[in-house]
């Protein structure tokens, strides 16, 4: 079972999820919250903490996220950077990384029948001798 947070972790995550942690310093954060700025530190080491907090941080950015895309597309093509119009491009899902490969496996292997062949193939006299 996943480890609950508590609620003194779901506070500093409400602020450390804001840019410049909303204006404040881990000390001020620690003071507010009511724990020693060391804990903060220790917090963010916990992966239930991180988790929830990169969560909080993307909910709070959703709403910027159709500008940043359409920033995207407009630096590259200002600026020639062919590194934003990659990015543009995998965003809209018109370049991928991945390689799709297709198998076509009947199901059945015939390893008695390999294993005649690669010892056929050890018995058969060398070209290099």
């Amino acid at each position: 079972m996943a480890r609950q947070l508590t609620q003194e972790q779901y506070d500093a995550i409400a602020w450390m999820a804001q840019p410049k942690r909303g204006g404040k310093t881990y000390d001020e954060l620690a003071e507010i919250i009511g724990v020693h700025r060391s804990t903060l530190f220790e917090w963010k080491k916990n992966p239930v903490f991180e988790a929830e907090l990169k969560r909080q941080m993307v909910r709070n950015s959703q709403d910027k996220l159709p500008e940043l895309i359409e920033s995207l597309a407009e630096i590259a093509m200002r600026d020639g950077n062919a590194a934003m119009a990659k990015l543009a491009l995998q965003i809209n899902g018109l370049l991928t990384d991945k390689v799709e490969v297709e198998t076509k496996d009947t199901g059945s292997t015939d390893i008695d029948a390999l294993k005649a062949r690669i010892a056929a193939l050890k018995e058969r006299p060398s070209d290099t001798e």
